[in-house]
């Protein structure tokens, strides 16, 4: 939030340091070291180059593994010891059904696809063999659309955002365990350089932390002793002509700051209505999940979550990763027996994904918002002794919605026991490539030498899934 304090800084005689107004000009951007006039700059070398996204992605990533038995391929002919252990429900298309916990869903199948050939041959908690695709730069899709898109939207918020749970409530503290040491991976940059790494919102984070901006009351009023501060910083980063057209990006941060962009990440801005109908914290209570170590990051605001990560899409953010923890089931010591903890996580799933396609379609944004759901891996088709599933790599649960693309419909199939896929396959890499040409003019990103060529054979349209297109 900006927070305008009535109190100087004592830096110099006129109370306002440059590093000060770096801290202005940048929101806080510590990872890349770039001001806000700075990552404007970049962003119109993108737009001038045809690469700048006009579109938005949302990757909802259900760490730890999500079951494809217990999601959208339940398998109800399947022998008891491999078939979901919960009942089935119908959905809007004809013999297809789902987990009985995604009812929502089931009564909205015509406005998404489900591919059920999709794995991720990664049978461990390595989150970047879904999101880099294996490219060889091994930086994730996130960090693929700011390198080739833009780090920055038009309004000057990041073009890569993190949304984890404490971003959307104030002083949480989740515990910490597996997930937590493997999160920096699900949006790791690789050799595309740091600049591009996401940005979280979350409390005690860099961006967080300089969002509250120490700027005494009576200098933001005066805009132009305040835009005189900024031409003196664009003197020293301009010496060697790096910024020419410096005087447009001070405008446009110094508007940025002033017309208060940062309460996009404000939640209370929101239509009381719009909040309720994807308010979820109601479904289950934290301290059931919590207690148990698998699920120690769980939590039940993932609805505010995929709120917020609507309204940065809206205000043009390019890409926005959501993390939902706990879904690593095998029902051992960790986790509750039988699955339980699914009663928490999937009616969550059903209640935020449903909402935010709503939302997003009431808005008139379906064509320009990608949403992808899946998770590391799938879960083993048959049963464990305590009732739960263990990892699995060759069968990994993927629902994609929105942008324009092929809705309405059920891509490949499965063998018998839900293990394996029984079509042709499709692997990450399909899938990095299928966002990438959703997100961006990849003919037009053809026509640039300067771009990392591993990269550009990564999004070859030659690797989309094809029934999407």
């Amino acid at each position: 939030m900006l927070t305008i304090h009535d109190r100087g800084f004592a830096r110099d005689c006129r109370g306002a340091s440059r590093r000060e107004f770096l801290r202005v000009g940048g929101l806080g951007l510590g990872l890349s070291g770039l001001t806000l006039p700075g990552l404007l700059a970049a962003r119109a070398r993108a737009g001038e180059s045809g690469g700048a996204p006009k579109k938005a992605v949302v990757l909802l990533f259900l760490q730890g593994g999500p079951s494809q038995l217990e999601t959208w391929d339940p398998k109800p002919e399947a022998p008891k010891e491999y078939r979901t252990h919960t009942d089935c429900i119908v959905t809007a298309h004809p013999g297809v059904r789902f987990c009985r916990y995604f009812p929502r869903l089931a009564a909205m199948a015509r406005d998404f696809t489900v591919v059920r050939n999709f794995a991720s041959g990664n049978g461990g908690h390595t989150y970047e063999a879904v999101t880099t695709g294996g490219n060889a730069t091994k930086g994730s899709l996130s960090a693929a659309s700011a390198y080739l898109g833009g780090a920055v939207a038009p309004s000057g918020l990041p073009g890569n955002m993190l949304v984890l749970p404490e971003a959307v409530q104030e002083g949480l503290k989740l515990g910490s365990n597996f997930e937590t040491g493997a999160l920096p991976t699900l949006t790791q940059t690789g050799s595309l350089g740091s600049q591009y790494e996401a940005f979280s919102p979350a409390g005690g984070s860099k961006l967080k932390q300089a969002m509250t901006l120490t700027l005494p009351r009576e200098r933001f009023d005066d805009r132009r002793q305040l835009l005189a501060g900024f031409d003196t910083l664009r003197r020293d980063i301009d010496r060697g002509g790096a910024l020419g057209r410096a005087d447009e990006y001070q405008q446009r941060a110094f508007d940025i700051i002033s017309r208060g962009i940062t309460e996009v990440f404000d939640l209370g801005k929101e239509d009381p209505r719009t909040l309720a109908m994807y308010d979820t914290a109601g479904l289950f209570r934290l301290e059931d999940a919590t207690r148990w170590y698998d699920m120690k990051r769980a939590s039940n605001l993932l609805g505010k979550q995929m709120l917020l990560a609507r309204r940065l899409c809206e205000a043009g953010c390019g890409f926005v990763t959501v993390s939902d923890c706990g879904w690593d089931m095998h029902a051992n010591n960790n986790s509750p027996k039988n699955m339980e903890g699914l009663k928490w996580l999937a009616p969550q799933v059903d209640h935020a994904v449903a909402a935010f396609l709503e939302d997003v379609k009431q808005r008139g944004l379906s064509e320009k918002i990608l949403l992808v759901v899946t998770g590391e891996m799938g879960r083993s088709p048959r049963l464990n002794g305590n009732g739960g599933r263990d990892h699995h790599g060759e069968l990994t649960p993927l629902l994609i919605a929105g942008g324009g693309l092929k809705m309405g419909q059920v891509v490949g199939r499965s063998d018998a026991l839900g293990g394996r896929p029984a079509s042709h396959g499709y692997r990450p890499a399909h899938l990095f490539a299928t966002v990438m040409n959703f997100l961006l003019d990849v003919p037009q990103l053809r026509l640039r030498t300067d771009l990392n060529r591993d990269l550009m054979t990564a999004i070859d349209r030659a690797n989309v899934i094809r029934e999407l297109f």
